[in-house]
């Protein structure tokens, strides 16, 4: 019997799909719910779809998906809502900006049935009602924004619109999702002036940013030049300081030198024969000193007897003589002290 039922509420169906009229009337949006069905007593309402139902003309309940039984001549299916997400292309309209510009916009709205009582009952076209409201809202929201603003600001512009149409769809059980806009145009005038706002800040931003390039190279020039400067006179106090510990050096290890050939020609005119080695010396470098008088200079300064090489030598050593008597008259003092140091050295060691 269940079957017989079932076979007769689809040719019923099938038939009612070409007379009865949908809900919502506009044409474009019918795809929104499906065709009232008839009453077969035994109904299978699919997935993601609402029934409403009324008895003897009230509202009576929601048939939920699935298998559902309905009392024949007294209960009818009075509205279809589809509880999936719905599309509505807003069409495109006029917008004054903040700055009287005046602007051809269209979007997109994304919306869902929450409550298909209230969707069903609320209000008479929901469609339509949605429509208008994003238009206005839309408007509205664009008129508190200036040109640049509107481009700027996209995405917060979209987000007020939601706000605002959830708030008075909020009665018909519809929730706005999302709203997109899909295209803005300007008038031609304003495009260019947009243009050549934008060429103009390409070029002061160009202008800029070489004006920076060349103060980063003055400064990085001046930098190099300032480290070079510094490395240089580094350079140059150290060596200053390392010529100066050479000469140092150098004044001491001379010191020492001449302090070592001192002490032993000392050692050496103090042995035996020493008086005539130095004589020796003193006649040979006297005689190499007028050798290289003339090499060296053009002044010239001889003495009276320069043919006397016995009398120059003679003069050599009185000099020599003259200036190694008092060394002579110490190293005897010298010589008197340690002899008569060794006999009280000699007395004590005895006692």
């Amino acid at each position: 019997m269940l079957r017989t039922l079932y076979r007769a509420g689809g040719a019923l169906l099938k038939t009612s799909q070409g007379t009865v009229p949908r809900l919502w009337v506009t044409p474009a949006q019918r795809r929104w719910a499906s065709s009232l069905p008839m009453n077969t007593v035994v109904l299978f309402v699919p997935q993601q779809e609402a029934w409403v139902v009324e008895r003897m003309g009230r509202f009576h309940r929601i048939l939920d998906p699935g298998l559902n039984f309905l009392i024949p001549i007294l209960d009818r299916i009075r509205y279809v809502q589809s509880l999936k997400e719905i599309v509505i292309d807003i069409p495109e309209q006029s917008a004054v900006s903040l700055d009287n510009v005046t602007l051809q916009i269209d979007g997109v709205l994304y919306l869902r049935i929450l409550d298909p009582f209230k969707a069903s009952y609320g209000v008479e076209d929901p469609e339509y009602a949605v429509t208008q409201l994003a238009q206005t809202t839309m408007r509205s929201e664009l008129g508190k924004l200036t040109l640049d603003k509107v481009f700027r600001e996209r995405e917060s512009l979209n987000s007020n619109i939601v706000h605002s149409i959830n708030q008075a769809s909020d009665e018909w059980g519809i929730r706005c999702l999302r709203y997109e806009i899909k295209d803005i145009q300007v008038p031609p005038r304003v495009k260019e002036s947009m243009q050549m706002q934008v060429e103009a800040e390409r070029r002061k931003r160009a202008t800029v940013l070489e004006s920076e390039g060349t103060r980063e190279a003055a400064i990085n020039v001046a930098e190099g030049g300032k480290q070079a400067q510094i490395l240089a006179s580094e350079a140059q106090k150290a060596e200053q300081i390392n010529k100066a510990a050479g000469e140092a050096q150098a004044i001491l290890a001379k010191a020492e030198a001449k302090a070592k050939a001192i002490r032993l020609l000392s050692e050496a005119l103090a042995e035996q024969n020493g008086n005539a080695a130095a004589s020796l010396s003193v006649a040979e470098q006297y005689v190499a000193a007028f050798s290289n008088l003339a090499k060296e200079s053009n002044t010239v300064l001889l003495p009276s007897q320069t043919g006397d090489i016995s009398g120059m030598v003679t003069q050599a050593m009185t000099i020599y003589g003259t200036l190694a008597k008092p060394t002579v008259k110490s190293i005897k003092a010298e010589t008197e002290q340690e002899k008569s140091e060794e006999p009280a050295a000699q007395s004590t060691s005895a006692q």
